[in-house]
């Protein structure tokens, strides 16, 4: 019943060339976004009457 994997058959190899490495960093600058704020008073900022539909995700 049990199988009995050969150390040089491909599926190795190929698993051994997929994680053999680590993944390429990523900075810090690029997981951020940056945009201001809209002013008060803009279209942007104006209520909803689903407003808590929003604020809640949907719930």
């Amino acid at each position: 019943m049990d199988q009995v994997r050969e150390p040089g058959d491909e599926a190795d190899a190929q698993r051994r060339t997929r994680f053999s490495h680590l993944p390429d960093r990523i900075r810090i600058e690029d997981t951020v976004e940056e945009r201001p704020a809209a002013p008060h008073g803009s279209a942007d900022a104006a209520v909803t009457p689903d407003w808590w539909l929003i604020r809640m995700g949907g719930v």
